[in-house]
């Protein structure tokens, strides 16, 4: 039988739900709250903090089929993908997991179970590993499953025992491998061996100890499982195929890079080698755009970078000219779609993303070639096997090469990177500029929230309300438990049930008050700093607050109602950039607070004023419609395919809230909304501007906050005409009035300035003209004319002389000097204008330079304005002679 991707991802999800565990969705390669990691690269990141009892689910057995990125360490090396069978970058793992419920007899009869009644393998081509000390896992493998011992190896610790770190959870796994029997020649072979003989496919994690700074291991009170088992490996297994890239994972995607480089496979090994790494490269580019991750120098953006810049370099290899990858990802995206819906809803804004940086990448790759080709040859030239370490950093960072692309082209020259000297010239740079990434771009969790996290959960009911009665369940002061706050403490307040909205989505924490029967607290800022845990954090105005007590929770309900008409008021703008600009506007973050909205979105060039003012026409007619919003909870998977909108950033659970306005807006969010889209009252569009390359910024105001920015423009529209003394709406024509006016009143005092300077103008010969044979110079100090005037006073004396050259030192005002120097056309050679400028401008602490027979300076010494004109005639004389 042959197993299609599909079939087996299917098959395996279906065999856990039906057997009590909830299938939950892919989280985004992205990390929540996880500050060590740059992506997800197993199915337990998700689960983390449910494995290790510090987050409450509402399920205790759960399956997913987790999005993946390994692309260094121990796991994957990049340089192997495409050459080696089984490397790669992105990939998927399907995973089983119990939190405190099951434990080793049934994750392994599960297992088992899968393996070989449903995927139908032979037993007899199966063997199992064992941490050594074991003794558990391998009497249920030899006694429940029937394995006889031969068939169990007991392995160290290297091998079949897993930790998530030096301390905390850790515990033995057990893995099952395909085994292709005997190697000829080597002796007691084990699956721990590099032999080829062993095919690991599934590992199941049994997490059962706690490990202290001692390394002493004590039980877990709820041991739990973690399974992986990697999609593309176990679909290689069970079609018996040799390499992952004989799947259906891969094929189509194959086929699309064959099709576009004019090139087969097995036709040339290198060729062989570049497609797969395109293959490989166009998944992880994909996924990660789709999950919002974009180029950058740093963090993940550098990975992203690196690796769709490898594999345009070997796009180039296989003499595809232009951009390409851009067509492979959307096979990709034809492929995995319906899987991963969010690869479907953002299929525009990846092609259109990846193939401008594919485009940028394109300008500079031949530039850069062109200079390692150059220095290989020096390389070589001198017998040195080494490309030096400042090179590697410029072809880095002058022409975007990754150090392993680098490194990919030396190879195949026989050379290699100075890679200490490449990292000594990367921490020079960062220390002059240092602008390092800072782990996810989310805090830790404080260890004092995680485990309060574990025992108390907060429910939202201010969705229904602004003022709920709940006891006080803790209080946090200085990040302490305490038992009661006095007045004056800053402290954090944790009930049962809040009609608080804690900060998430870009939308800011409510702000009220807290009454108790014996004090009361003013609340500022609500957080959910873990979990479904929610921190009320303020300061205690009256009385004391203790645990214990029932608390009124008041939300400010003018603050409420302002942040719901920005919020509703963002959906709308959200929707109408998309219509006016395009589908690849997407959002990449917001704020949503009571006096302002912010939204940041893709879209590489400003918005003119026509687009900004389409914008908020569409939204302000959605306004006036008053069309009803509507709140509904879905199924993740099934909201998206009905046309919901998720949102880059965001982790969703398996129930998501759909809030809707009519056609116009549908959008997966927890946040407070309008009633009707006429509760907004109004938008305006206050600024537009871009925060980073790729991403653009709107602000702007609703209801009575766009009121009163309007009236604060009237009054400041009837202040200018009052000034002007006309009516408002002439100020613009006084204005411009005014403007020609001025322009007109420079240009008569500039002719006055030349006109003074030249004796009247009627003078044949100005003061300060002198005649060194056939030479006349000219040089003059002058007092508050600028740069700008002294080019045309300059211009208007060497016309009136030849030869002749001319100097002018302004003091400019303000501490700073002005200085130009002209010379005819027949002297550009023998008195070049810029030679003599770096004499005098460095004579006031300056510098200068230009054309030959034209040039301009400034410094800013006043008082060496009469050096400066001794040096001009010491500089003309020495050329003279």
């Amino acid at each position: 039988m042959v197993w299609s991707a599909r079939d087996v991802r299917e098959t395996f999800l279906s065999f856990f739900e039906e057997r009590g565990h909830t299938r939950v969705p892919s989280s985004p390669l992205v990390p929540e709250n996880d500050a060590t990691l740059l992506f997800v690269n197993s199915g337990m990141v998700p689960f983390k903090r449910a494995l290790t009892g510090e987050e409450r689910r509402a399920y205790s057995r759960a399956v997913s089929t987790q999005k993946c990125m390994r692309v260094s360490g121990k796991h994957n090396d990049l340089e192997e993908v495409g050459r080696s069978r089984r490397h790669h970058t992105f990939f998927e793992m399907l995973g089983n997991f119990s939190f405190g419920d099951y434990f080793k007899q049934e994750a392994i009869r599960l297992a088992w179970e899968l393996i070989t009644e449903h995927y139908r393998m032979d037993p007899a081509d199966l063997v199992v590993s064992v941490f050594r000390e074991d003794d558990e896992a391998a009497d249920i493998w030899e006694r429940e499953i029937g394995l006889p011992p031969g068939k169990i190896y007991r392995l160290d610790e290297d091998e079949n025992f897993w930790a998530m770190g030096d301390t905390g959870p850790c515990g033995p796994c057990s893995e099952i491998h395909l085994d292709r029997g005997p190697i000829p020649g080597v002796e007691n072979d084990d699956p721990s061996s590099e032999s080829g003989r062993f095919l690991e496919f599934w590992n199941l994690v049994f997490m059962q100890f706690n490990r202290d700074a001692a390394g002493n291991m004590e039980p877990l009170p709820k041991p739990s499982v973690d399974t992986g088992a990697g999609l593309e490996r176990v679909v290689t297994v069970l079609n018996g195929k040799l390499s992952t890239y004989e799947t259906d994972l891969f094929v189509p995607v194959l086929a699309r890079a064959q099709e576009l480089a004019g090139v087969s496979l097995g036709s040339d090994s290198e060729h062989d080698v570049s497609l797969k790494v395109v293959a490989d490269h166009a998944r992880a580019v994909a996924f990660l755009v789709a999950d919002g991750v974009l180029p950058a120098n740093e963090g993940r953006g550098y990975v992203l970078r690196r690796i769709l810049r490898r594999a345009s370099r070997h796009g180039v290899l296989l003499g595809i000219d232009g951009p390409f990858l851009h067509a492979v990802a959307e096979t990709v995206i034809d492929e995995m779609g319906d899987v991963f819906p969010e690869l479907e809803a953002r299929r525009a804004y990846v092609i259109d993303r990846v193939q401008r940086e594919e485009e940028r990448f394109l300008q500079t790759l031949r530039k850069g070639l062109s200079l390692l080709e150059n220095e290989i040859d020096e390389a070589k030239a001198a017998g040195s096997d080494v490309l030096p370490g400042p090179v590697v950093f410029r072809l880095y960072d002058t022409f975007g090469f990754p150090v392993d692309l680098t490194d990919d082209i030396l190879r195949g020259r026989g050379l290699h990177a100075d890679q200490q000297g490449f990292r000594t010239e990367m921490e020079a740079q960062r220390s002059r500029s240092r602008q390092a990434w800072k782990g996810s771009g989310d805090g830790g969790v404080d260890e004092i929230h995680s485990r309060m996290a574990a025992d108390l959960a907060t429910s939202f009911v201010g969705y229904q309300t602004l003022e709920h009665s709940s006891p006080v369940k803790a209080i946090l002061r200085g990040g302490e438990p305490v038992e009661e706050a006095a007045l004056g403490d800053q402290i954090e307040l944790i009930v049962t049930e809040t009609p608080f909205y804690a900060e998430s989505g870009g939308q800011v924490g409510d702000i009220g008050l807290a009454t108790t029967p014996a004090g009361q607290m003013s609340i500022d800022d609500v957080q959910r700093p873990s979990g479904e845990l929610v921190v009320h954090c303020g300061k205690v105005t009256s009385g004391v607050i203790r645990v214990g007590d029932s608390a009124v929770l008041e939300v400010d309900s003018e603050g409420r109602a302002a942040t719901v008409r920005n919020h509703s008021g963002t959906h709308l703008l959200h929707a109408a950039l998309r219509e006016v600009i395009g589908p690849q506007a997407i959002q990449r973050g917001s704020l949503v607070s009571p006096d302002r909205l912010r939204f940041d979105f893709t879209h590489d060039a400003p918005l003119s004023q026509d687009e900004i003012e389409c914008i908020e026409n569409r939204v302000n007619v959605w306004i006036e419609a008053n069309t009803a919003g509507a709140v509904r909870t879905m199924d993740y998977g099934a909201a998206v395919e009905a046309g919901a909108m998720a949102l880059f950033g965001e982790k969703y659970a398996e129930d998501v809230r759909v809030v809707s306005f009519g056609n116009v807006s549908t959008e997966l969010c927890a946040g407070t909304h309008a009633a009707a889209t006429g509760d907004i009252g109004l938008l305006k569009i206050t600024s537009e501007s871009g925060v980073a390359a790729g991403v653009r910024r709107i602000e702007a105001l609703t209801g009575l906050a766009a009121l009163a920015h309007f009236r604060e423009q009237q009054c400041t529209l009837r202040e200018l005409g009052e000034l002007l003394k006309v009516p408002a709406d002439q100020t613009p024509d006084r204005v411009r009035k005014l403007l020609e006016e001025r322009k007109v009143a420079e240009k008569e005092i500039a002719d006055l300035k030349r006109a003074q300077l030249q004796g009247g103008g009627g003078r044949e010969q100005a003061e300060g003209w002198e005649q060194q044979g056939e030479l006349w110079c000219y040089s003059q100090r002058l007092a508050g004319a600028n740069g700008k005037e002294l080019r045309g006073m300059v211009d208007d004396l060497r016309n009136q002389k030849s030869p002749a050259v001319v100097c002018l030192v302004s003091d400019a005002g303000e501490g700073k000097v002005a200085v130009a120097i002209g010379v005819t056309p027949d002297l550009r050679e023998s008195l070049p204008a810029g030679e003599l400028m770096k004499d005098v401008a460095k004579v006031v602490g300056g510098k200068g330079g230009g054309r030959p027979d034209f040039a301009q300076g400034g410094g800013s010494d006043v008082s060496r304005i009469d050096d400066a004109l001794a040096a001009f005639g010491t500089a003309v004389a020495k050329r003279l002679t």
